[in-house]
């Protein structure tokens, strides 16, 4: 692992690892289209000779195909991780996570990289039928998918494997996340809770009945399960030279906990307010709770709970208000001309503002997210 290529690095996870991988001494090459990305999560990163950033869109298969040139093993990161909002553009998922992973294999292939790490989900398991109240093990049968998000992950990771058994890769590590937490973490509960308790600390509004279970993993802990793994080059000998490993903690909280973790951590005692139901929206999991049996086999384990997860990213969001604003600033707007022509507008200052145009897609507007 000597010229590291990540997609979607400058997301929360991606941004982390690309830090991680120049720590070691990795040449890196960065992919993102800064959509909802931060360049200012890569300063540390920018200030480095082994690392360069590369603005471009996993559906222009020319341009990351170009990019990836030189490389010797790609972390695939970038993709659309909203899952709450699925049904307002279904096309995104297939688009983002599914199509974007196709062009990620399809550039690997040409420059002739053998080996790739990606970041799947938990999701794909949908609601678990055989464990249901159980950890979910890797072995567990797929049941009915509950959400576009989980649908297009198991896609990716079908066409992973099917690259992998078909000779053009050599080692592929599929890895099933529960939801993350840690610094740079733009996306989720204690983001939305925090935002919520700054604006109005006497109340709080809470999607579902709040005793949804939930399990989290701390990035760090994330990275380091990641990097032990394809460090060791555990996939070369298995069987497809596939491993899929689950990552998450040996735990799982209410929504309720988490809610308490976060307001004695901010000296608040709001009222909550429930929306109702066992869960927060279409797709939302009641029960997410991974076996990480065959990861800690390897030698690795969450050094962080859920409870010190959840706090430390409360600790950062207070220190980082400004990723609010950023993600305000940087959405998104893709206007289609009856031509097929799009337009991509990035809004916002600095080094964030641009505009790509891409060739026949579609009929709809839609967004191109990637970071993580």
């Amino acid at each position: 692992m000597h010229h590291v290529f990540v997609t979607g690095a400058a997301g929360f996870i991606g941004s982390n690892l690309v830090d991680r991988l120049l720590a070691d001494g990795a040449s890196v090459t960065g992919w993102d289209n800064l959509s909802t990305g931060q360049e200012r999560f890569l300063e540390g990163a920018a200030k480095q000779p082994k690392f360069r950033l590369i603005r471009g869109d996993n559906l222009d298969l020319p341009a990351l195909t170009a990019a990836m040139k030189g490389a010797d093993f790609v972390f695939h990161l970038a993709a659309n991780a909203d899952i709450r909002d699925g049904w307002k553009h279904p096309e995104k998922d297939l688009q983002q996570n599914t199509i974007a992973t196709f062009n990620v294999l399809e550039a690997m292939r040409v420059n002739g990289v053998k080996r790739i790490a990606f970041s799947s989900t938990g999701s794909v398991y949908g609601e678990a039928l055989v464990t249901p109240d159980k950890p979910t093990p890797e072995t567990d049968a797929f049941p009915i998918q509950t959400s576009l998000y989980g649908a297009s992950k198991v896609a990716g990771e079908s066409m992973i494997s099917a690259y992998a058994e078909g000779g053009q890769i050599d080692e592929a590590y599929v890895f099933r996340f529960v939801s993350i937490l840690g610094e740079r973490y733009t996306h989720g509960h204690v983001f939305d809770f925090y935002q919520q308790l700054v604006a109005h600390p006497e109340h709080l509004r809470v999607l579902g009945n709040g005793k949804q279970r939930k399990s989290y993993l701390y990035v760090q802990d994330c990275l380091d399960a990641m990097l032990h793994v394809t460090r060791t080059s555990t996939a070369r000998d298995a069987k497809h030279h596939t491993q899929v490993y689950n990552l998450g903690t040996p735990e799982y909280v209410h929504v309720n906990d988490s809610i308490g973790f976060i307001c004695r951590t901010l000296g608040v005692k709001p009222k909550l307010e429930y929306t109702g139901g066992d869960r927060g929206w279409v797709g939302d999991n009641p029960f997410i709770f991974l076996d990480t049996k065959k990861i800690q086999s390897t030698g690795w384990k969450p050094k962080l709970t859920i409870e010190q997860g959840v706090i430390r990213t409360l600790k950062w969001l207070e220190g980082n208000r400004w990723v609010y604003e950023a993600r305000r600033a940087g959405e998104v707007k893709v206007k289609v001309k009856v031509k097929g022509k799009v337009k991509v507008k990035v809004k916002g200052k600095g080094k964030g503002k641009g505009r790509r145009e891409r060739e026949g897609e579609g009929e709809s507007g839609r967004e191109f997210g990637m970071g993580r």
